[in-house]
């Protein structure tokens, strides 16, 4: 169970690295890994990894406790 909290915690870090990006310079990085396009549009793959990411934030909120 350690592991997978870890590897949450990793997770919503990152997806907390990308909200930097986007409040500071306007830039989506997951838009512009998947090639989603310009900020906000979205593909398969980059709606797989912001549910991924909100589930991995999730497991991170509960773990505090």
């Amino acid at each position: 169970m350690d592991t997978l909290v870890n590897i949450g915690v990793v997770l919503a870090a990152i997806g907390a690295i990308n909200w930097g990006l986007v409040g500071l310079f306007g830039f989506d990085l997951v838009a512009a890994i998947t090639t989603a396009g310009k900020f906000g549009e979205t593909n398969a793959i980059s709606r797989v990894l912001y549910v991924i990411v909100g589930i991995a934030g999730v497991l991170a909120f509960f773990a505090l406790g």
